[in-house]
């Protein structure tokens, strides 16, 4: 019993301390793959779902976080690199995703994120010092596939809009989260 309570309790400070480490910053060249791997991301999410493609024409920028982790026994944790483009598919930043979850919960999955800034003041919020959190600031709308067959030019009121793609693996449960995105230290 003793071995298992340290197990419950050890999984839950691992997960915590790996989303808690900083990792190496983005140098003055950038980062090459990352952006090749954000590039690929996003016409993966254009190709299955083509309204998202327009919505790119009116956006100020877009970040594109290739490959968010996530995994959970009981508190989860999720993170993972992205990259910011300008309307012209320029490079404007490199940001970071992370989030600590709570609530009933096992497994473990990878998926992508894309995030439409369609205001200047989100993606100040998102360039500043204290970064954007989820539900704190500019409003979010997380589009699923019924929304995004719907989404016209005057239906488009948020100042964020995000697409979840790609998943691979299984989560399972229920849990309060929320997602902080920071820009990288370069």
């Amino acid at each position: 019993m003793i071995r298992y309570l340290r197990l419950v309790l050890a999984i839950p400070l691992f997960l915590f301390s790996v989303a808690c480490t900083t990792g190496p910053t983005v140098t003055n060249g950038g980062d090459p793959d990352l952006d090749a791997q954000g590039r690929q991301a996003l016409q993966q999410l254009f190709d299955t779902t083509p309204k998202a493609k327009d919505l790119q024409f009116q956006a100020k920028a877009v970040v594109v976080f290739p490959s968010i982790v996530k995994a959970g026994l009981i508190v989860g944790a999720q993170g993972g690199k992205g990259v910011m483009f300008g309307p012209d598919g320029k490079v404007l930043g490199y940001y970071r995703a992370r989030a600590l979850s709570y609530g009933m919960q096992a497994g473990a999955q990878t998926f992508s994120e894309a995030m439409f800034l369609m205001t200047d003041s989100a993606i100040t919020s998102l360039s500043s010092g204290t970064g954007l959190s989820v539900g704190v600031g500019p409003s979010v709308v997380v589009v699923d596939a019924g929304m995004a067959k719907s989404m016209t030019t005057t239906t488009l009121q948020a100042d964020v809009y995000a697409f979840i793609f790609g998943q691979q693996g299984l989560m399972a449960g229920l849990g309060v989260q929320g997602q902080r995105i920071i820009k990288y230290e370069e």
